[in-house]
């Protein structure tokens, strides 16, 4: 039982992986129509026909190979595998939207190993939810602000999305918060969910090793400086503000919430654990409660 649970595990993350890569293909078009790789910032008719020939292409080939339940599933893997392409493109090319290109490759490969970590992980948990592209109405404001933002910049302040030396932090905040999270979620086990449970399994234990003996809330640490990474990536002042603060209050919302469940959980074991080891968010100290 254990071995076809494991067997169907790793299938699911082989499935995800050729829709994500199916999708990425589209940075092979240059190669393929001879032009160059800033194919993208000037597609012209050629490369939006190509562009246009290859979405209807992936997605003819996932209605074929997957039954209606996969491929809701497989259709959102290959969409981040082709936002991560063309970010690929942007990045290659010479044009103002390179690092924006930058950007579109941290943001579909960080939604992508969502699912993809969870599917390791916590199969049990595994839905369409675990990519957060749904993640709340919030998020999705934000996002589109970030987009809207660095556009309307670029369009009247272009040298100011050409600071290449503060793009390059922002990058490697992106990769840092990025990595953490998800060093958070394997060392973490079966014992992660994206949704705070209100009730323990037989299972869940209380991690404290590993990134969790750095930092009691590992993922949301990482959560936090990538998503302020993807503005400092951008260039966009307004929104570097605006997401420091949004996701402050947020995280210290939910650190309440869940360490709330924990204390009812662990009890004394979890408030000795919240004694040693901070929280890894600035100025947030968790729940003030005690036995």
């Amino acid at each position: 039982c254990w071995g076809a649970q494991a067997a169907g595990r790793w299938w699911r993350c082989l499935e995800v992986l050729c829709s994500f890569l199916l999708g990425a293909s589209v940075a092979a078009l240059p190669l393929l129509l001879g032009s160059s790789p800033s194919l993208l910032a000037a597609p012209g008719l050629r490369g939006r026909l190509a562009l246009a020939l290859h979405v209807a292409g992936v997605n003819a080939a996932l209605l074929l190979v997957y039954p209606r339940p996969l491929y809701k599933i497989a259709v959102r893997a290959c969409f981040l595998g082709f936002a991560f392409g063309c970010g690929l493109l942007l990045s290659a090319g010479r044009s103002a939207w390179r690092h924006f290109g930058w950007y579109m490759c941290s943001l579909s490969l960080f939604h992508y190993s969502e699912y993809l970590v969870t599917a390791i992980n916590n199969p049990r948990s595994l839905s369409l939810d675990s990519f957060l592209l749904n993640h709340s109405f919030e998020y999705n404001l934000a996002a589109l602000s970030s987009w809207v933002e660095f556009t309307l910049e670029k369009l009247f302040f272009p040298e100011l999305k050409q600071i290449t030396w503060l793009s390059t932090v922002g990058l490697l905040m992106v990769i840092f918060g990025d990595c953490l999270r998800k060093a958070a979620m394997l060392t973490a086990g079966s014992n992660f969910n994206h949704i705070v449970q209100n009730e323990k399994s037989d299972t869940h234990t209380l991690v404290t090793s590993g990134v969790y003996g750095w930092f009691r809330h590992p993922s949301y640490v990482g959560w936090f400086y990538w998503s302020i990474g993807t503005q400092v990536l951008l260039c966009n002042p307004i929104c570097v503000v605006g997401y420091a603060l949004a996701s402050w209050r947020f995280f210290r919302e939910r650190i309440e919430e869940e360490e709330i469940t924990l204390i009812h959980f662990f009890g004394e074991e979890y408030l000795e654990y919240k004694r040693k080891v901070p929280s890894g968010l600035p100025f947030i100290k968790g729940v003030k409660l005690e036995l």
